[in-house]
């Protein structure tokens, strides 16, 4: 079974209201033996008219639910299940053959 960590690494905001426009993640998969990760960032667009939770009132738990949405959950977690079945069952591999 593979377990899956999201995590904000990093937010921008506009220092005149704390309205966050650009959030860097990183979503790390492991199923114990293998592993691969993933970063990135998403770009946000104030909406006028639309209410915010204060910056000072953020939770990763929520911001991190912005970036799930965003990108899709799904998706994101199905590549990185990707990366380490290609790792468990390679298709590729490189070196010479007269160097074991």
């Amino acid at each position: 079974m593979t377990n899956y960590t999201w995590s904000i690494v990093d937010m921008n905001r506009l220092t005149s209201d704390g309205w966050v426009f650009t959030v860097h993640y990183n979503v790390s998969a492991t199923d114990g033996t293998y592993s691969a990760n993933t970063y990135g960032t998403v770009g946000y667009q104030e909406q006028p008219g639309e209410t915010y939770t204060p910056y000072q009132d953020l939770t990763e738990a929520q911001v991190v639910g912005w970036v799930q949405t965003s990108l899709g959950k799904d998706t994101v977690e199905a590549s990185l299940q990707s990366q380490i079945d290609a790792q468990i069952n390679p298709v590729q591999q490189s070196g010479t053959p007269w160097s074991a």
